[in-house]
Formats: structure tokens, sequence, C-alpha cells
């Protein structure tokens, strides 16, 4: 009690002060907080690409099979920005955008990526997708989520999920290699493009595009935090939103691509295997460098959102084989919905 007396002192304090600045005009700390956002995200996306890129081609070099590229470098590479970023909210203490990245960036991916995917070009379904990696999802959601009930994210719940994660990713290399061919992960490869030929410059995509993802995020964080304090909001709000929304862009590039080559079902790969690693992975990592707390706000809504839309996806893509376009707005319309939501809680602190 005396923990949530302390926020809600501190809340009322903050929208004091955003009273007094507007009432003297002084927005500055505002716009500063999303020109940093805007350029550490920009950043950041621009960054991870190069380094997908440099690991695709160091990989390759190697002689490493594209079902392992794709279960591992294309996966990582493409989650680098959400894990960047909750890692760096973690270790400048702010966890409530840190789980509210990863819990904003997965609603974002089914809702919002697999949506306008659908909305491109029908999704095809296959069922061994769904019995895997739809399973996993469900079951990595239902980990989270009794995880984040006991509040706070400690180092061995971090081992356990990762754990997983590795079973996970163990499993679907034994099942994917007795037909590399027809492997999703396999064709997640196929979709990156620009792949350095030569090692030396592969070696400098990497390296670069790793050194720029951690800045990028470093910028992201530290707008989204100002942004959050200057409009008096909390950092969950900021999280399952614009920092959300930011670091699913290189899901949504893959996807959108996927999609208008006739790729669907590289899509959904995409999409399911994206939200096991953000949930395990990223969760994962993160909690073993540092325990994370959970926002009440998260415990009271949030999460259960996050489970109720997990399961409404695997009707859907059961439903017909396939997720069609009135599916699709379904889903486009549902997100539109939860930012909708968020706004309102945002004007409700702002007045």
């Amino acid at each position: 009690m005396a923990h949530r007396d302390v926020g809600r002192t501190r809340g009322t304090t903050d929208i004091g002060a955003i009273q007094r600045g507007t009432d003297s005009g002084s927005t500055n700390i505002s716009y500063t907080g999303f020109l940093l956002a805007a350029i550490g995200l920009a950043l950041l996306l621009f960054s991870a690409d190069f380094m997908v890129r440099g690991a695709v081609g160091i990989a390759r070099r190697m002689g490493l099979s594209p079902l392992i590229i794709g279960l591992t470098v294309v996966a990582i590479g493409t989650s680098a920005p959400e894990l960047v970023t909750t890692l760096t909210a973690t270790l400048e203490g702010a966890p409530d955008l840190a789980l509210g990245n990863v819990i904003g960036s997965n609603l974002a991916n089914m809702l919002l990526i697999l949506g306008i995917a659908a909305l491109i070009k029908p999704v095809a379904c296959a069922p061994r997708v769904i019995a895997r990696d739809g399973s996993m999802v469900l079951i990595a959601t239902l980990l989270f989520v009794g995880v984040a009930m006991t509040g706070v994210f400690m180092f061995w719940h971090g081992l356990a999920l990762l754990a997983a994660l590795a079973l996970y990713l163990i499993l679907t290399y034994r099942a994917e290699r007795r037909s590399e061919a027809d492997s999703l992960h396999a064709k997640e490869v196929e979709e990156v493009t620009g792949v350095p030929e030569r090692p030396a410059l592969a070696a400098l995509f990497l390296i670069g595009g790793l050194l720029g993802t951690v800045l990028g995020a470093k910028l992201l964080v530290d707008g989204g935090v100002s942004v959050a304090e200057s409009l008096g909001v909390s950092k969950t709000v900021i999280g399952l939103t614009l920092v959300a929304i930011g670091t699913s862009l290189p899901e949504l590039a893959i996807v959108v691509v996927a999609s208008m080559r006739g790729h669907a079902d590289v899509a959904l790969g995409n999409v399911l295997g994206s939200n096991i690693f953000n949930l395990l992975g990223i969760t994962g990592v993160v909690a073993m460098v540092s325990p994370i707390a959970v926002a009440p706000s998260l415990l009271q809504f949030d999460i259960w959102l996050l489970l109720g839309v997990t399961v409404l996806l695997i009707p859907l893509m059961l439903s017909g084989g396939r997720l069609c376009r009135r599916e699709g707005a379904l889903l486009v319309l549902l997100y539109a919905g939860f930012l909708a939501f968020q706004a309102d809680s945002v004007r409700a602190l702002i007045y």
C-alpha cells in the first residue's frame, strides 16, 4: 500500500508540474524526448537491419544451413531491437517500460503486423505450424503470465524461460531438418536481401550494426522516459505503444515483403517465432541480468489482454486453414482499439 501511495503522489506531482509548465509555455522537454526517441528508433532499425545482413553473411561463409540461420541468426537479429531496448530500460531503472515493450511488441505482432499481412494477401496457416509454433506461443504466454503474477521476474525465472526456448529450438530443428526445403525458418533467410559476400564487409556490417543498435536503444529509452515524464504518463504506456511499435518494425518489414512476394506462410512463421523469442528469450535474458518488477497496471489488464489475443488467434488460424482479409481487418481494428484505450488512459492522467 505504501508503494502505491508513493506512486499516486508522484503521479500527482508530475501532472501538476506539467500544468505549471504548460502555463509558462515550457514544453521543450516533451519535444526533446520525441526527437531523441525518433532518432534512436531510426538508428535502431537501420542498425538492426545491417546487423542481420552481416550475421547472415558470416553464417553462410561458415557453411551453416539455411534452417540453422533462420532459427538463430534471423530470429535473434529481428528481435534485437526489443532485446537491447528492454535490457537498456531495465538497467536504467525503467522496468515498466521494459515489460511494456515486450507485451506491446507481441500485441503489435499478432494484431497489427499479422493483420496487415492478411490484408495484403490471405495468410495460409499450415496445421503443422499451428500445432507446433501456435501451441508454443500459447505455452510461452502462459509461462510469462504465470511468472508475472508473482510480481517480479527473478534470475531463476529467466533461466527457466531460456530453457523452454532452447527446448523449442531443438524440437523445431529436429522437425524441420527432415524436409529443410519446406522449412519456414529456412525460407525466412531468403527474405533477407543485400547480404554482403566478402567476410570483412560482413563483419563490418555485424559490428557496426550491433554498436548502432545499442546506441539507438539508449536514445529510444531516454527519449521514451522523457516523453513519459513530460506528459505525466506512466512509462508502461510508452513501452506498450511508442517503443513497442517502433521495435516491431523489423518484423513488419519482413512480413510485408514476404506477403507481397506471395510467401504468406513465412509471415506467419516470423510473427509466431518473434513472439516466442520475445516472451522466452528477451524476458529470460533480461531477468538473468537484473530482476524486473511488474507494474500493477500490467497485472490488472495488459497481460490478460496478451493472453486473450493469443487464445483468439488460434481459432482464427484454424478456421479455413488461413487468415482471410476480413479476419486481418478484425485484427487491425482490435489493435486500433487497444491504442485508443491507451490514449484514453493518457487523457485521464493528464486531465
